[in-house]
């Protein structure tokens, strides 16, 4: 079945296609022969009841400095579509919230993926508080007198931002760092919303885990181990990637919380795993597709539109909310 595919996405022109989990659902789709339609997040407006954005018919080649050509930029109602993929990166931030709003108003028609009003409901350090019997032990708060109790009890912590990605401003705090009192200041100046706080955990240092799910059911995974010099694993500060497999905790992980996904209509997500427990559930555009192929594991961009084309078939409709 041809379908007429809208994606939403951060500028084609900058992508690395090596890595890109976009590029890859843009290579399937294309060799599947639908039609794709690109644009950026400021393209898309609401004019009374129509949703529309300023796309361009778009070809891939997975060739590095030539990988896209674009058609004759128009006006489109995206409505006409039968996809649309919400794909942009983080932040999360009240521009990301207000496209999620914006493509609420396609469903039922049009299916979007993510579904937008999940999306939004589900940022992925508060969506996983919902399984806390998962998680190691954490805080969500503002308040340096809970930093610093919940480091006495701890020991050794991880700070970082509610709504942060990629690794950026994620902080290790033993038990006699003297840092804790200037960065939780800090974090109060620069974020207007609380932080979260984490035991540390040792295992990180042989990986946090990506694992892929499709539609609720696990579809491969990648482990991401950091460099000497850093705490952190994400590849964009230095994490390496290599293969992996699914240990039975990772399985009983996945299954309980792999209905909850589908139920929301999260087609694609990725979640984060150091040792035993879960730490993120990334539902706004998860990365692992070209990873996980590389080290010879399943083709989730296939995976993915299998599943994109089932629910078209059974009709795109939206999913509850909450």
């Amino acid at each position: 079945m041809a379908l007429r595919v809208a994606f939403q996405m951060d500028p084609i022109h900058s992508l690395a296609i090596r890595g890109d989990s976009t590029f890859a659902l843009m290579l399937e789709a294309q060799r599947r022969g639908h039609d794709l339609l690109y644009y950026t997040p400021g393209d898309l407006a609401r004019r009374g009841e129509q949703i529309v954005a300023h796309v361009s018919p778009v070809e891939v080649a997975d060739e590095e400095d030539h990988h896209y050509s674009l058609g004759e930029r128009r006006l489109e109602e995206l409505s006409d579509c039968d996809v649309v993929m919400l794909r942009q990166d983080p932040p999360f931030d009240m521009s990301y919230i207000t496209t999620t709003h914006l493509l609420e108003g396609l469903l039922p028609a049009t299916l979007v993926v993510n579904d937008p009003a999940n999306v939004r409901n589900c940022p992925e350090k508060l969506f996983v508080m919902r399984f806390p019997e998962l998680m190691p032990p954490t805080l969500i708060t503002r308040s340096l007198e809970d930093v610093r109790a919940f480091r006495r009890e701890h020991r050794d912590i991880i700070v970082k931002p509610l709504y942060g990605n990629g690794g950026a401003a994620i902080f290790r705090l033993q038990q006699d760092d003297t840092n804790l009192g200037s960065l939780v200041e800090l974090f109060q100046s620069v974020f207007r919303e609380p932080f979260i706080v984490q035991r540390y955990q040792p295992e990180v240092r042989k990986g946090d885990k990506r694992i892929i799910l499709v539609d609720g059911e696990i579809a491969g995974a990648i482990n991401r181990v950091p460099s000497r010099e850093d705490t952190r694993s994400n590849m964009h500060v230095g994490g390496r990637a290599e293969p992996t497999g699914i240990t039975e905790r990772e399985r009983q992980i996945c299954a309980t919380i792999g209905p909850e996904l589908k139920r929301r209509g999260l087609i694609f997500t990725g979640i984060d795993v150091i040792g035993d427990y879960l730490t993120e559930i990334n539902v706004t555009s998860p990365t692992g597709i070209r990873e996980v192929a590389r080290f010879g594991g399943a083709d989730i961009a296939a995976m993915i539109w299998d599943a994109v084309e089932d629910r078209r078939r059974q009709g795109a409709g939206s999913v509850p909310p909450a």
